[in-house]
């Protein structure tokens, strides 16, 4: 059971790291120019955060998966819940950083948010602690729904860089 522990564990980190990747070269440049909150973090703290969010999430839900039986009919829910959450996750950067999109941005975070709260609320009948594994997670997004909003607001319309 191991294999199926590390697997789901690591699962939620290819995705993010392909996320970063495919963004990585507009994140420097690009997010400079943005005007911030003061209570932006700094930029370092990000990959760290998302680096031990990712983990919980994905021990998180091998515990669901295993208490379910793996993937049967009453997997599909719960399970749904966090694979929808993990793609909204997964496409925040692309749109923020590679598309610089601000308002697609937040309307991304703000539907990942509610799938975020709905799969802990499903996974909280099934296994608590895999529910509690999701509480830095929401802090967390609670955290980048303001700064996204808040960069939405003082930012309007920032155009690309320019090319060199």
């Amino acid at each position: 059971m191991w294999a199926y522990t590390v697997a789901f564990t690591v699962l939620p980190h290819l995705g993010g790291f392909l996320a970063w990747f495919i963004s990585r070269r507009e994140i420097p440049a690009w997010c400079q120019r943005l005007k911030k909150p003061s209570w932006c973090p700094p930029p370092r703290l990000f990959p760290l955060a998302w680096a031990v969010l990712y983990t919980g999430m994905g021990y998180a839900s091998y515990l669901i998966w295993n208490d379910l039986g793996g993937c049967g009919s009453k997997a599909i829910v719960p399970l749904g819940l966090y694979g929808a959450q993990l793609a909204l996750n997964w496409a925040w950067p692309p749109l923020f950083f590679g598309a610089h999109s601000l308002k697609l941005a937040l309307l991304d975070i703000l539907c990942l948010d509610c799938l975020a709260i709905g799969t802990a609320c499903s996974w909280y009948r099934i296994n608590k602690v895999a529910a509690l594994l999701l509480l830095p997670q929401l802090c967390w997004l609670g955290l980048a729904s303001c700064l996204t909003v808040r960069l939405w607001r003082d930012n309007p319309q920032q155009p690309p860089p320019k090319s060199e």
